[in-house]
């Protein structure tokens, strides 16, 4: 199952107080929008997302249809792809997305020790 880039999501409850910590540990903002409360963070090949009062809680992200470096990847699993994989393995999905859909979808689920897993794809599923 091809996940794709993979992230710590954090929610912080001052955007600008982590995006100065996390920049004195070399990681550098390469996408986000301050004035929406979130930004994404880079340091070689770690990517953080900070959210301030978007969710709570910290998550494990899988974005499917980006590589690491955050270039959109030519084959990919698509979200709908990987939910009724996980399904037919199984694993409760929290919160799915339509399985007719086309585009971008993301589904969360919480694994065994309660961490949340959230898979965001916001591109166009592969051609087939």
């Amino acid at each position: 199952m091809q996940l794709g880039a993979f992230s710590v999501s954090l929610s912080v409850k001052d955007l600008a107080a982590s995006q100065e910590f996390y920049g004195k540990l070399g990681f550098e903002t390469v996408g986000g929008a301050a004035e929406e409360g979130w930004l994404i963070l880079r340091n070689g090949s770690c990517t953080l997302g900070l959210f301030q009062g978007m969710f709570d809680g910290n998550m494990l992200t899988f974005n499917p249809g980006w590589t690491a470096e955050g270039a959109e990847a030519q084959q990919f699993d698509d979200v709908r792809i990987i939910q009724t994989r996980l399904r037919d393995s199984g694993v409760a999905i929290e919160k799915d997305t339509p399985d007719d859909g086309e585009g971008p979808g993301h589904i969360s689920l919480v694994d065994p020790d309660g961490n949340r897993v959230f898979i965001d794809q916001h591109v166009p599923a592969p051609k087939k």
